[in-house]
């Protein structure tokens, strides 16, 4: 097969290509990039001339160090390659994180509470930011003049320093105020319905009352937070890499641990005046999705309750009950240990002290599935029949993109019915 890289037609303006490189693989090829290469997606063409860019669909998911990879068989036509990226409308302030499958929970220090698990997670935008006190006063003054109440007003060394001492619920209910104050759709509710918008009270939420495909304004997932807290990066202690340094993060230095360079103590440039000695938001180097702060400054409240081991599969969002909510990230007063990615933190969800903060999330537009149907995430399986050897079902490997599917079959009356006069 003649196989070439067609890097020019996947350029995006303004945006930096990745490399695309290529390796032979057994009776195929090996096409990889940087795994930090949010929101571009493999494609292949036959004819330059007239190119008709589509996916491979071919390509299976391979495991070829830190980079994305995919192979690729061989074929009697020439073909070639470029990395396209998908053109989103990403909100001010935020950053795509594309949908994908990952390797969830701690695969290097074998934490008890973080056994890894697949997930596989929808896009959705991050906040590059945590929630600042000066961003989180703007929708708290609009949100107390439209009905909201409150347990705590909120902390911040200054207004652009992270905001502290807020406690799950006023979370919560900020998001719905900051939704509504942008005109979105808020997202948390008092009845299942989604008629009553939570504004007041302390009230423990299950799922049922998460309206998630609406647009507006809410945590993210304890499996969101950690997809995004990787960056694109696979098996690495933090979001960069193994080893952590206080030019790298605000925590206490602790060079007891292997993996922390320090120095010992306080991070000098923050620990100044009186606690807390959080770092203004965005102080240090962004992951490979354009994050700030995903490791130490302040602990982050996610949505989910607290259990273990916690599930995988696809979109999960957490136990049903439970007397502790997820806090990940690590915080100010946190050594290395706990600031660690796979790290999981848990608190009562009234607790309100000033190692807690916050980074908001949002849905990507189209990315819920349409009512009376579930995603079925991409990914490569072996088709066929593999036990009793039925000669038309020859096992071979398979990759699907992702797709939309009812959950139940088409009803007579209900559904063929109807359309029959319009066929």
């Amino acid at each position: 097969m003649c196989l070439m890289l067609a890097l020019l037609g996947g350029v995006h303006s303004g945006r930096a290509q990745p490399a695309l490189n290529i390796a032979p693989a057994n009776n195929g090829w090996l096409l990889y990039w940087p795994s930090n290469a949010a929101g571009f997606n493999l494609q292949s063409t036959t004819n330059l001339a007239s190119p008709d860019w589509e996916p491979p669909t071919d390509a299976v998911p391979a495991t070829y160090g830190s980079q994305t990879a995919m192979t690729v068989t061989n074929s009697s036509r020439a073909r070639f390659f470029r990395l396209q990226y998908q053109t989103v409308t990403t909100p001010d302030g935020m950053a795509l994180i594309p949908a994908g499958s990952f390797l969830m929970g701690d695969s290097v220090d074998n934490t008890f509470s973080a056994a890894p698990t697949n997930v596989y997670v929808s896009a959705f935008y991050a906040g590059t930011n945590l929630v600042s006190y000066g961003v989180w006063q703007q929708a708290y003054n609009y949100a107390v003049s439209h009905g909201y109440g409150f347990d705590d007003a909120g902390y911040g060394k200054a207004t652009n320093h992270p905001v502290t001492a807020i406690n799950w619920y006023d979370v919560v209910k900020w998001c719905n105020a900051r939704s509504q104050q942008a005109g979105l759709t808020p997202v948390y509710y008092t009845d299942a319905g989604f008629t009553q918008v939570y504004t007041n009270g302390d009230i423990d939420m299950t799922n049922a009352n998460v309206n998630w495909s609406a647009n507006g304004y809410r945590l993210p997932t304890e499996a969101e937070w950690e997809k995004a807290a990787r960056g694109g990066l696979a098996g690495q202690r933090f979001p960069w890499g193994d080893t952590i340094s206080e030019s790298q993060a605000n925590y206490i230095g602790q060079t007891a641990f292997p993996y922390d360079v320090g120095p010992t103590g306080y991070n000098p440039t923050y620990y100044t005046g009186s606690p807390p000695f959080t770092s203004p938001v965005g102080s240090f180097a962004p992951n490979g999705y354009g994050l700030f702060d995903m490791a130490g400054n302040v602990d982050e409240w996610c949505w989910d309750w607290y259990g273990a081991p916690y599930a995988g599969g696809s979109d999960p969002h957490g136990p049903a009950s439970g007397t502790s909510r997820v806090l990940r990230g690590g915080d100010w007063d946190d050594t290395a240990d706990d600031v660690r990615t796979g790290y999981r933190g848990l608190i009562g969800p009234s607790s309100a002290l000033s190692y807690w903060g916050f980074r908001c999330v949002r849905n990507v537009p189209g990315g819920a599935p349409p009512s009376g149907m579930v995603l079925i995430p991409a990914g490569s399986f072996t088709i066929g029949d593999t036990l009793d050897g039925i000669s038309s079902a020859i096992p071979t490997n398979v990759y699907l993109s992702a797709f939309f599917m009812d959950t139940n079959l088409v009803r007579f009356h209900e559904q063929w019915s109807p359309v029959l006069p319009t066929l």
